[in-house]
């Protein structure tokens, strides 16, 4: 295809030319009706200036008779720029006026006659001029004729088509260069486009759509797709990452499993060591079912397929009952487990899902917030006290109609460059690396509130770690 053909054919060009057209059209029937009321106009004052001068002859015949009308006459001849006047007798002589010549049937009808030929006695050629004329029958048989010449009323008509014509022309000559101006901008910033997107499916996955700078619908388009580029960049690197962390993280679990069960075979002797080597492999089994099962979830979370089951819940409701599912777990690490919450708190989501993130986070304070031995008691004193730590689950209102639910501690913390990455999926810290775990519990926690619109953030509790799950208003008519 040619550059002038693909030009054409672009929806810029076909609107520019349609516009034009459109234009054209209305702007024909704007002076089409100018010009039509103009010349009704003009016509209308020369059938008034002819029936007036009509009746000032007809009252100087009424006064001197024929002789007076015929001395009134040849003055109005001698003006400049007279009208035509014409006094004859019955068989058509000519008595007064500037008209030479006028058709006999005219001269034998009396009334109006818009359109008649007619010749001057001041025109040497004897060359045919139309014009208005009233024919008015005198006593005696005389005819009295006063009319205007139509030359200067078919000159403007004359002059209106021109200007018709010409106005036609220059609009659609200025309507096909702009929109080959428009099409050729249009089509060269979708030509830039359309070279960057085979780029990226030819591998360049890090390029994106250029911006022009002038915020228009292309640049709005342009914007949009590189925000979805941006988005499906990050999930083919999770995903990358995803497989990645799946060979290396749980390749251990994997080798133990066949590990132990190996030994069991090689070394096991009686019933009671087949049945200890059962319970390990059972509970390394379970390990790895938690995981795929947390990443299943993330997975749902992440690709909305739990979206239709969002309604009304009370959060404050769930985090008291997260709160009581892991008090005894509490109990059993030292750790002060509680609660604040008001009677209701209504919030806008999945109910499974907001409870097991917020489960994810109580399970990982308490993990990091366990009584930490005093220097004494590690030098072997053990008179020395143990220091006493805490867990605070706290479920409010926001300022902006929304309500954030916390879990804080006083335990390491995550330094402030690690909170973003213990985001991701199996990403665990190094002071983390001797606890069990396998770095899911955030990662599914930031999935469920991204899901819900709203965001996962971890701060600073001085010390220790405070995470909100921070959830948007709740919207108006849904779903309870």
């Amino acid at each position: 295809m040619t550059a002038l053909a693909k030009l054409v054919r672009t929806t810029a060009f076909r609107l520019t030319v349609a516009y034009a057209l459109i234009f054209a059209i209305i702007s024909l029937g704007v002076l089409g009706y100018v010009a039509w009321s103009g010349k009704r106009l003009v016509e209308q004052g020369m059938r008034e200036t002819v029936a007036a001068e009509v009746n000032g002859l007809i009252d100087q015949y009424n006064i001197g008779n024929m002789r007076g009308l015929v001395r009134s006459v040849d003055q109005r001849v001698r003006r400049p720029g007279s009208s035509l006047y014409l006094v004859t007798t019955l068989v058509g002589e000519a008595l007064a006026g500037n008209v030479a010549r006028l058709p006999a049937s005219v001269l034998a009808t009396t009334g109006d006659h818009p359109d008649t030929p007619y010749e001057r006695l001041d025109d040497p050629d004897g060359v045919i001029h139309h014009a208005y004329v009233r024919v008015f029958f005198l006593p005696g048989g005389f005819r009295l004729v006063v009319g205007r010449d139509l030359d200067e009323l078919n000159s403007l008509g004359s002059a209106v088509r021109s200007a018709f014509v010409l106005a036609l022309v220059v609009l659609t000559g200025f309507g096909l260069v702009g929109g080959f101006v428009v099409a050729r901008r249009v089509l060269a910033r979708i030509d830039s486009m359309t070279a960057s997107a085979n780029a990226i499916m030819s591998g360049e996955l890090a390029k994106r759509l250029p911006l022009s700078g002038s915020n228009d619908e292309l640049d709005r388009l342009a914007a949009s797709l590189n925000t979805m580029l941006d988005r499906i960049g990050e999930l083919m690197a999770g995903l990358k990452e995803v497989s990645d962390n799946i060979a290396h993280d749980l390749k251990t679990p994997l080798t133990r499993l066949r590990n132990g069960a190996e030994e069991a075979l090689r070394v096991s002797a009686d019933p009671q060591q087949y049945r200890a080597a059962l319970e390990r492999t059972i509970e390394e089994s379970d390990n790895l079912i938690s995981v795929f099962n947390a990443l299943l979830m993330i997975a749902r979370a992440e690709g909305g397929r739990v979206a239709e089951n969002m309604t009304q819940f009370d959060a404050a409701e769930i985090a008291r009952s997260v709160v009581e599912l892991y008090e005894p777990l509490a109990e059993e690490a030292g750790v002060s487990l509680s609660v604040q919450a008001p009677a209701a708190l209504e919030a806008h989501g999945n109910r499974e899902l907001v409870g097991q993130a917020l489960a994810n986070l109580v399970d990982n304070a308490l993990k990091y917030a366990k009584p930490i031995e005093s220097g004494d008691a590690a030098k072997g004193d053990a008179a020395a006290p143990s220091a006493s730590v805490s867990v605070q689950v706290s479920a409010r209102a926001n300022g902006s109609g929304g309500t954030e639910v916390s879990v804080a501690d006083h335990g390491p913390g995550i330094p402030a460059a690690d909170r973003e990455r213990v985001l991701e999926r199996f990403v665990r810290l190094e002071t983390s690396r001797t606890r069990p775990g396998f770095g899911l519990g955030l990662s599914l926690a930031n999935a469920v509130m991204r899901l819900h619109g709203g965001s996962l953030k971890l701060e600073d509790n001085h010390p220790g770690l405070r995470a909100t799950l921070s959830f948007p208003p709740p919207l108006a008519g849904a779903s309870t």
